[in-house]
This record gives structure tokens, sequence and C-alpha cells, in this order.
């Protein structure tokens, strides 16, 4: 394996060592997040309220998609990480082969369910008449470019567990202003209206992971297999599929109870929609944050679990807690002073209907974040110490209050039950997830003695 590319987590400050790995990370979400915030900003300035909020109403649908991909993925990087701590070569490379082989199986399966199922979905979500036909549309663009999305976090969470969380954010940072100038081609010379904006975002994050492969490739032996890594699969497979799968479903839970929140707020019409789709574009902001730092614990936890090094693991999330919170505080402050020049962000002339239903969500939901940032890192930490059951439980308690808040309140509480819907889930899945990581800890510790 060449090494010049790699970072090793199991060895130095683990402060410096996360911090270091993170914030490529970081500017990297920041950068993907912009190929739907730009979408969104274009489509609002050019083509008005109308399909600012056909591209807000079904983005929780895109957005569970993606989420269960990079959770999908992001398991199979577990995995290659593991075998990477341990210095296991044959195992990497199977790890790496049985990676591309569920990612292709998986992305012809998601694109046809997501595209023969489109309208269906829209009938679920009760998306007004007047976007319905807009919002079809760029759903079914981008759903039908699923393969882009999983060929892009399939190579870059290869190449963050070999330590390389650079790569995929310098061509993520060429891509994004590719998506900006493709958005305003197809949009206005080309007049493809909300269709154009999403031709781009895929075609821009194809691209993406085409030049991350191609620089892989040549900087990373390790990635060149040969017929016989692909031989004996099924045991990695399994343990795969078993790592995969629970994480695609954790990443995506919080979609699944935002697809209800989604669907209370679309029956309150169009202006609670546009106000809705600015405040929940600002609130990615921090979920894409506390992602950033969950790739960075995850790859570190994975390494030094394969090391056997459970001393490291815990300096390592406790110096991940400090910086995860950092970072959600300055965006809360951030958040909260900005939050009508974020609404401006999307439309020319904002109404006062849509200001409130945007500040509403954004004053109730951001103070919380510090409470995401501690799920954020127990619950990687734990699953990437092959523990799969705690975060699994975790989940359907998110989900569960996360929907329960939404739908059973909402007749009560109205718009004000979709704002305390996220805070309350976070809450719930905390309180069982830091004991069971405190009490593994104490395993350890008393193995060890």
């Amino acid at each position: 394996m060449s090494r010049s590319k790699e970072m090793d987590l199991t060895v130095g400050d683990p402060f410096r060592s996360l911090l270091k790995f993170a914030i490529p990370v970081i500017l990297g979400n920041l950068f993907q997040l912009c190929y739907t915030l730009a979408d969104s900003v274009i489509v609002g300035k050019t083509l008005g309220e109308n399909s600012l909020a056909a591209v807000g109403a079904t983005s929780i649908i895109i957005y569970f998609v993606f989420c269960f991909i990079n959770g999908f993925t992001g398991g199979f990087g577990i995995c290659l990480g593991q075998r990477f701590g341990a210095r296991d070569e044959a195992g990497m490379r199977k790890s790496i082969a049985v990676s591309t082989l569920l990612s292709v199986g998986f992305t012809v399966i998601l694109t046809l369910i997501c595209c023969l199922g489109a309208h269906r979905i829209l009938e679920l979500m009760q998306i007004p008449a007047d976007i319905s036909g807009e919002a079809y549309d760029y759903m079914f663009v981008v759903l039908l470019g699923t393969g882009a999305t999983v060929f892009y976090n399939m190579i870059s969470n290869m190449l963050r567990a070999l330590g390389d969380s650079r790569t995929p954010l310098y061509f993520l940072v060429f891509s994004s202003v590719l998506n900006i100038f493709l958005d305003f081609l197809f949009i206005l010379p080309f007049h493809m209206g909300v269709a154009g904006a999403a031709w781009a975002t895929i075609l821009s994050q194809f691209l993406s992971a085409l030049l991350s492969l191609m620089v892989g490739w040549k900087n990373f032996e390790i990635l060149h297999l040969h017929r016989e890594d692909f031989r004996g699969l099924r045991a990695s497979m399994i343990l795969h599929l078993k790592t995969g799968f629970p994480m695609g479903f954790q990443m995506s839970v919080m979609c699944i109870g935002q697809l209800a929140m989604q669907t209370v707020v679309n029956s309150l019409g169009t202006a609670a929609v546009a106000g809705y789709t600015a405040a929940s574009k600002a609130d990615q902001l921090s979920v894409l944050v506390n992602n950033a730092m969950m790739t960075a614990i995850s790859n570190y936890v994975a390494q030094n679990f394969g090391a056997g090094r459970w001393d490291r693991i815990r300096q390592g999330v406790r110096a991940s807690l400090i910086q995860t919170e950092t970072f959600n505080l300055l965006m809360c402050a951030g958040i909260l002073v900005l939050r009508h020049p974020i609404v401006r962000l999307f439309l020319s002339v904002p109404s006062e209907e849509i200001y409130h239903y945007s500040d509403m969500y954004l004053t109730i939901v951001a103070p919380f974040y510090v409470i995401l940032g501690l799920l954020a890192v127990y619950r990687t930490s734990i699953q990437s110490m092959q523990n799969g059951s705690a975060p699994f439980a975790a989940c359907m308690i998110e989900l569960v209050m996360r929907i329960a808040a939404t739908v059973g309140l909402s007749g009560i509480l109205g718009y004000t039950a979709v704002c305390i819907a996220s805070p309350m889930a976070w809450f719930g899945a905390c309180a069982l997830l830091i004991p069971c990581y405190y009490r593994m800890m104490r395993k350890w510790k008393v193995k060890s003695v």
C-alpha cells in the first residue's frame, strides 16, 4: 500500500489527529450541502416561490435516500478501517471488493424502487396541487441519478478509511462550483426549470466521484483489485451487510421522522412549506457538520478497535466531544443571528408569514444542537466497536419520538409540534446511548486488569 496519503489514527495525539482528519470532511460536507443549497437559492431567485416550495417539499425524500446511502457505505468504511488498523492487507482487499459489489447491486435496486414509486410518494406526502408537477420533475431526476451518489460515497468512504480525507474535499469544491454553473446554464438559457437544477446536481456529483476514484487509484495500490480478491467473500459480505444496513437505517431514521414533519408542513400551505424549507436548509448545516465529526470518530475508533487500542478510543471520544460541541455552539449562535438573511438567501421578497415559520423553527431547534452532538459522537463510537444493537435501539427510540411528537401533537400544537420533534428525539436516543458507552468502557477496564 502507498502510505503517502494515509493517516494512521492509531498513533499521535488524538485531539490533533481527529481535528486534522475532521476539517476536510466538514468542508467536504459543506460543499456537498452546496449542491442542494445552490439548487434552492437559484430556483427561488430565478423561478419564484412556488418552484422553491416544489424543491423543498421533496427535499426530505431526497435527503432520506442520501442519508441511507451515506450510512450504508459508511458501514463499509468501518469494516475497511478495522482491517487497516489490524494491518490485514488481504482483509482490506476483500473489504474493497465486497463494498464494490454491494454498492452496484444496491444502486440498481434503490433506483428502481425510487423511480417507480415517485408518483405514489408525492401522493402520500400530500404535496399541494400547485407545485406537484415541479416537485415530481425535480425528485424523479435526482433519484434517477442515485448511482452517482452511491459511487461518490463509496469511494470517499474508502479513502477516508485509509486516512485520506482531503481528496474527496478537493473534487467536491470543484464540482460544487460546476454545479452552480450548470444550475444557471440549465435553468436560464436551456429553460429546463427545476429539472435542470436536478440534472446539474447529479452530473456534478458523478464527476466528483470519478475524479476521486482516479486519484485514489493512483495513490493507493490497495485499490488495484485482482480476480482472487473476489473469491471467498461470503463471510466478508455478511459482515459488511450487518454493519452497513444498520448504519444506513440509523442515518435515515431522522429523515423518516422528518418525512412525517414535512407532511404536516405541506398541509399548512405553500407559505409554510417555503418558510420551513429555508429553515431546514440552515438546519442541515448543523446536521452535516455533526455527520462530519461522526465520520472522523468512526474512522478513528474503527482503526483503534482493529488495533486493540481501547485507551486511545477513550481519549478520542473525549476529544471528539469537545470539538463537536464547540462547532455546535458556534453554529447555534450564527444561525440565530442570521435567520432573516438566511430566508432572503432563498427568496427576494419573503412575506411576513414565511419569516414566521422560518424563525419559529430555528429559534426552537438551534439551542439543542449540543444534544445532537452528544448523539452523533456516542452512537458512532459504539457502532464502530461492533455493537450494532444499542445504536439500532436508539434509532427506533428516535424514530418513535419524532413521529409521536409530530403526528400526536400536531392537532394540539400545530406547527410547534414540528419544531419540538427533533429535540425530543435526540434526548430519547442519548438517554440510551450514553450509559451504554460507559458500560462498554467499564467492561474493557475490568478485562484489562
